[in-house]
């Protein structure tokens, strides 16, 4: 293991990864999809809840769009980004719990319930992201970013394990059949999410950038965004990597949201698409760190080059899906490079922005990647809905991805970084 300096802080910003993860896989990749089609949208066509998941994630991400910038320019004027982070952490802590009390049938309330937790989740990653900055020097930020990711599959994966195990065996720990084992997971995500954020919250010291607190701290962060969004027009290559960002982020976050769904709708059973979701787990886990390592090689932009191209072939491959082991190839592949294009787009931003800044910018960050998933999910909804194929519906996510390849022809990261070395001392 490589020698990090502020080793506790770096491993106490790395477990929130493993702490809200069980959100992501169990929640957003796993559970949610299937129980929404079978247990509160039951009766319904399968293009329709297809539609209705949809709908809601990208509800969800429209709010999180708009309430990004404007919270990281608040937490930066008040160094406030533990606060924020421990807010929105505990709002989808409450909500993913909640998941635990709608009724079968009741799929607007679990709508409501879900888009509300994933509010929490995706805000407080904002402020987690923004963090990355504090914990790691620039020469180590590939690695620790992808630290975060790994531990966060690992993590997630260990959960989620349980709970299939709990969804397989309901009887073995008490419970009287699956369903009831699906709602009960979601109180352990929320358990689970709780108790590893802890450490974040106690060892990671956020360096203070402002002392103004209340109202004064919502006027100047206002203000400050106001400065920002001119600042970032002089920032030519963090433009051209943001554009690139909201289109290809739109994909993974769309294959990662709706593959359950996909599966269901082509007919396979959900033991099967629970077992895939697993492998892509504890095979994302390895190959996250290995990313880390190859961006440290090659650079981010190399890295990330690779990781859409085997997006675009695994689109290609999930369209001509017929079989269960293509499926299980097809997450395998998943699980390769979903977590390294993450943590190398991650590390590669925080190079290209002014630290003083991070919260605000990771907000300009986290609002792209949000409104790039409002385009994804409806997308695949429409294209299943007009054609009556969910085999188009996949291929069509390929065509955001060839866009993204149009903006990152044009990122320098040493002019980016020069830039915004420039823009800190100003």
């Amino acid at each position: 293991m490589a020698k990090l300096d502020n080793r506790k802080s770096v491993y106490s910003w790395a477990l929130y990864d493993w702490a809200n993860s069980a959100f992501s896989t169990t929640v957003i990749a796993g559970f949610f999809p299937v129980f929404f089609k079978q247990y509160w949208s039951a009766g319904a066509d399968v293009t329709v809840s297809t539609l209705r998941l949809g709908t809601a994630n990208s509800i969800a991400s429209i709010i999180v769009a708009i309430l990004a910038p404007f919270l990281g320019a608040i937490a930066d004027k008040s160094s406030a980004k533990k606060r924020f982070l421990f807010f929105f952490a505990m709002m989808g802590i409450v909500m993913t719990g909640a998941l635990y009390f709608v009724e079968q049938g009741d799929w607007p309330v679990a709508v409501f319930v879900y888009v509300a937790a994933t509010i929490g989740f995706a805000s407080a990653n904002s402020f987690y992201d923004s963090l990355l900055v504090t914990v790691s020097p620039r020469k180590r930020v590939d690695y620790v970013s992808a630290l975060g990711f790994s531990l966060g599959y690992l993590g997630g994966g260990i959960l989620f394990a349980l709970n299939v195990a709990m969804t397989l065996k309901p009887e073995f720990f008490g419970l009287q059949d699956a369903a009831q084992a699906v709602r009960v997971s979601f109180v352990t995500v929320a358990i689970w999410w709780a108790v590893f954020s802890i450490p974040i919250l106690l060892f990671v010291r956020e360096q203070p950038t402002g002392h103004i607190t209340g109202w004064g701290a919502v006027k100047a962060g206002f203000h400050q965004l106001n400065r920002t969004f001119t600042a970032a027009r002089k920032l030519r290559v963090l433009v051209f990597f943001l554009l690139g960002y909201w289109f290809y982020i739109d994909g993974v976050h769309t294959v990662t949201r709706m593959a359950v769904d996909y599966g269901l709708s082509l007919g396979f059973r959900s033991e099967i698409l629970i077992t895939g979701l697993l492998i892509t787990q504890f095979v994302g886990f390895p190959a996250a760190i290995f990313f880390g390592r190859l961006g440290e090689r090659i650079g981010p932009k190399k890295g990330i080059y690779i990781g859409i191209w085997v997006y675009i072939a695994a689109c290609v491959g999930g369209s001509l899906m017929r079989s269960e082991i293509q499926f299980y190839g097809l997450a395998i592949t998943i699980g390769l490079v979903l977590g390294g294009i993450q943590s190398l787009s991650r590390s590669l931003y925080s190079r290209l922005v002014p630290r003083s800044k991070a919260a605000e910018f990771f907000g300009f960050y986290n609002m792209l990647g949000k409104f790039a998933a409002v385009i994804g999910p409806i997308l695949m909804g429409w294209v299943g809905v007009l054609t009556g194929n969910p085999r188009y519906s996949i291929i069509s996510i390929i065509i955001l991805f060839i866009v993204s390849f149009v903006f990152l022809a044009r990122v320098d990261e040493t002019e980016g970084q020069l830039a915004a070395d420039e823009l800190e001392a100003l």
